[in-house]
């Protein structure tokens, strides 16, 4: 349980970085471009992938797919955090497996149990109840949105990972470190832009900034793996313990260091989205 705890961890973690980026006047794109280019560097690294491996037969429809989400939705991510903060942000990050989940019945014929069904139906509610706010002013529906977007950004790189997974002539480690690799040239591209056309500043405490998010970024995947790696016979144990722990620890830095404000609907939203976790593990348990 220790690799999914330090998952855990870095996966808050670059939340929590994410929410301090405002307060140390840190560019957000910047820090993300440089995220990419360091797990880049460990990816290269730890598993020394074989990029001759990939071929013009490969998925490249996937990987520039991926290449152009990626930096967007960490965007977004950042945005969503700074607006609704942590708690929200986390949750929907983590709800978001419920669009992989319909994409996987809709699209590959997977089958459903009662289990998956009551998950899934309680995992959209939970949506509902996290992002609502009683009365919402024009300001406040702003807020709720960049969650939403959270949710469908990250449900759609989930669905397009998947993809690049069915890719058995390419390593997924090999896969991974050359999506980082384009990720970054996008980034650095619209990086450019804002530089030229903005005229923004490089800045040494946006590199550093990115530098950090990059390890945790990479610490993440890293260790959510090897967590699989070593309970390779217990995945589900794995997805539960995942998800459940990034949204009850998410909540409770939210909630506890950064005094995010959330009303009776946010914590039954919060309620229904781990009783929605454990109804799709289960769903997995009595599926196999």
């Amino acid at each position: 349980m220790l690799y999914i705890l330090l998952s855990v961890i870095c996966s808050v973690t670059v939340s929590v970085l994410l929410k301090l980026a405002k307060r140390y006047e840190i560019n957000i794109l910047q820090a993300i471009t440089t995220n990419y280019i360091v797990a880049a560097g460990f990816s290269f690294l730890l598993y020394q992938p074989d990029l001759a491996q990939v071929t013009a037969s490969s998925p490249w429809w996937a990987f520039i797919s991926l290449a152009l989400l990626l930096p967007s939705v960490f965007l977004i991510l950042g945005a969503s955090v700074k607006q609704a903060g942590i708690v929200k942000t986390d949750i929907a990050q983590r709800l978001s497996l419920f669009i992989s989940i319909v994409a996987a019945w809709l699209l590959f014929k997977e089958t459903f149990n009662n289990y998956k069904i009551i998950g899934l139906i309680l995992g959209f509610v939970a949506i509902f109840f996290v992002l609502r706010k009683p009365q919402q002013q024009a300001s406040e529906r702003n807020q709720s949105l960049a969650p939403l977007f959270v949710f469908l950004g990250f449900g759609i790189i989930d669905i397009l990972f998947k993809q690049v997974a069915l890719a058995k002539e390419v390593p997924y480690t090999t896969s991974l470190s050359l999506i980082f690799i384009l990720s970054f040239i996008v980034a650095v591209v619209i990086s450019a832009v804002r530089i030229i056309v903005k005229k923004e500043q490089v800045r040494v405490k946006n590199i550093l900034c990115g530098v950090i998010l990059g390890i945790f970024n990479f610490g993440n995947i890293l260790f959510y793996m090897k967590a699989h790696k070593l309970l390779h016979n217990n995945p589900s144990t794995v997805f539960a313990a995942m998800n459940l722990g990034v949204i009850v620890v998410g909540s409770l830095t939210g909630i506890i260091i950064f005094k995010e404000k959330l009303n009776r609907y946010n914590y039954a939203g919060i309620i229904l989205a781990i009783i929605a976790v454990i109804c799709i593990t289960l769903s997995q348990i009595y599926a196999s």
